[in-house]
């Protein structure tokens, strides 16, 4: 670390003391993204769009490393900048698990910046360092009982209080000025195989908590006191009883008890019309028919708007009807107040996994626009009456293999894309893969969760930054990736640039309008989207790299 930036930290330090903690209030939330990110999107709208501009397109270049802090998962080590290492005095432990489960991982999460400190998240861990130069200020360990451990999305905050999940289904609630526990309350039942991932969102007095399964199990989203941890509602995103609206899309209610829907990922909110609107996971069984009879499968692969006051689906629509390829529709909706056919819409935009991207009314779900983003996308044969692809059983896993584009990775998985005002372009990650599908259960009850076939990737379009026209669907440009994609997401700003890994371990400053390489830096693989704030006067981008949290401002 050099000199200046070491006088810089200790000049900084009373007023890290005076505002650490100092919290993010309802009404915070509600204001567009700017100097702080005090959400999973930084605000409720998903569009990743920073109003910051003091880096911008005639700057970018003199973009230099300010800080990088490591850390260490479990009991053990600490963190320090520049991965020197450190104690662990900060360090709280809660859970109910022994502790000797300690998995490594890497940061998957959105950083929440308030009040002049970074909080952050991997699986059974919670940190919080100073956000101007990577100091630990706190450590909290969760002492897992099990569960899957791919990563884990991050942090919801009301006032002083941090909300995460766990692997083995807990919502813990932290206070943020310490990280000590305030309460810990299961939200799904591990023995059924459930695992939590996603960040949970804080809507008035709503703590909003997704999870996941791969094997048949029913999917919910529920909503949280974040006093007490109390369940204020669940609703569940397959049919459960007789009589239930999309009942009749399965062969049998105790089919769509088992059929999957899993919310993975944490949605968009829209204050005027009070809907949270989120993506759903597959269908279960996956790959095979099986029991699920041969309907749409609701609400499998679909979009979902819910009252968050109720806990009613206001709407759905389905991007994927009767998915056989494990195509979720989890990714994170983009809500948009913007011209279409000459008119002022309510929009809300998604590129989801299969290929396809759309445009839908967001009061309504009245789909506007599809449109196949996918160069070699190729498992459907059109589209349906409601403007969803139309499922080609011809794709569907065989025994002698069924060539199919995208691969079940998806042309996007769960990063999250951004959308600029300023251009009116969506931008998302573009994977172009083939694989061949191979039916390994032939049996016609089917095999449980993601089993029953085997994958074989067979070659490769190449893999792109894609920028969408929302009014229309058509791809405005790409710029190709390298290596495995684009690391874990995007970041765009009103200084007219967007932010992304590049695939081969660089982090990446383009042109929003062009696509044009401004300015990178090598720092490795890059695991989750960039994000950007301001603090001191000075802005700041973040990015992480495994256990690496990398800070970059102007010098």
């Amino acid at each position: 670390m050099t000199l200046k930036r070491a006088l810089f930290g200790a000049l900084a330090l009373p007023f890290l003391v005076q505002g650490q903690g100092a919290g993010v209030s309802p009404a915070d939330l509600l204001k567009p993204l700017k100097d702080s990110w005090p959400t999973y999107n930084g605000d409720y709208s998903g569009k990743r769009y920073s109003a910051l501009t003091q880096l911008n397109q005639t700057n970018v270049t003199h973009l230099t490393l300010a800080w990088s802090t490591r850390v260490n998962p479990g009991i053990g080590g600490g963190s320090g900048r520049g991965g020197r290492g450190g104690g662990n005095a900060n360090l709280i432990v809660g859970g109910e698990g022994t502790g000797d489960l300690v998995t490594g991982g890497s940061i998957k999460a959105s950083v929440l910046e308030v009040d002049g400190t970074l909080y952050f998240t991997m699986p059974d861990n919670a940190w919080a360092v100073d956000a101007r130069d990577g100091r630990e200020l706190w450590h909290y360990f969760w002492k897992t009982k099990g569960g899957t451990h791919i990563g884990n999305r991050g942090l919801g905050m009301w006032n002083n209080y941090l909300f995460m999940e766990t692997p083995d289904d807990y919502l813990v609630s932290l206070d943020a000025r310490t990280g000590k526990e305030r309460w810990h309350k299961p939200i799904a039942d591990l023995d059924q195989g459930y695992f939590s991932t996603p960040a949970p969102i804080v809507v008035g007095n709503h703590v909003i908590a997704g999870t996941g399964n791969d094997i048949d199990a029913p999917g919910f989203l529920q909503s949280f006191d974040p006093e007490t941890g109390a369940l204020q509602w669940k609703m569940y995103t397959v049919p459960m009883n007789p009589g239930d609206p999309g009942a009749d899309s399965w062969a049998s209610i105790d089919a769509a008890r088992h059929g999957g829907a899993q919310t993975w990922i944490p949605g968009a909110y829209d204050p005027e019309t009070h809907l949270y609107i989120f993506g759903t996971g597959n269908p279960t069984p996956a790959y095979t028919t099986g029991t699920r009879g041969e309907g749409d499968n609701l609400f499998a692969c679909a979009l979902v708007a819910v009252n968050l006051d109720t806990g009613k689906m206001a709407w759905y629509f389905s991007t994927s009807p009767h998915d056989m390829h494990d195509y979720d529709s989890a990714q994170t909706p983009v809500l948009v107040d913007a011209m279409f056919n000459g008119k002022m819409r309510k929009l809300v935009l998604t590129a989801a996994r299969n290929g396809y991207y759309f445009t839908l009314d967001r009061v309504t779900g009245e789909r506007l626009v599809t449109s196949k983003y996918g160069l070699l996308t190729n498992w459907a044969k059109g589209l349906n009456k409601s403007g969803a692809p139309q499922h080609d059983p011809q794709k569907d896993a065989t025994v002698p293999g069924s060539l199919v584009s995208p691969t079940s990775d998806g042309t996007v998985n769960w990063e999250p894309p951004a959308y600029s005002p300023d251009t009116g372009l969506f931008y998302t990650a573009e994977g172009d893969g083939y694989s061949i599908f191979y039916l390994t259960d032939v049996d016609p009850r089917g095999s449980m969760g993601l089993g029953g076939k085997e994958e074989a990737g067979v070659g490769s379009g190449g893999s792109f930054l894609a920028a969408i026209d929302y009014q229309t669907g058509k791809v405005a440009w790409r710029r190709p990736f390298y290596g495995n994609g684009g690391g874990g997401g995007l970041l765009t700003t009103a200084g007219k640039l967007l932010f992304s890994a590049d695939g081969a371990g660089n982090l990446v400053a383009y042109d929003a309008g062009t696509g044009k390489p401004l300015w990178n830096t090598r720092i490795g693989n890059v695991t989750n989207a960039p994000q950007t704030y301001m603090l001191d006067g000075r802005q700041y981008l973040i990015a992480a790299t495994g256990d690496t949290l990398w800070s970059f401002v102007l010098y």
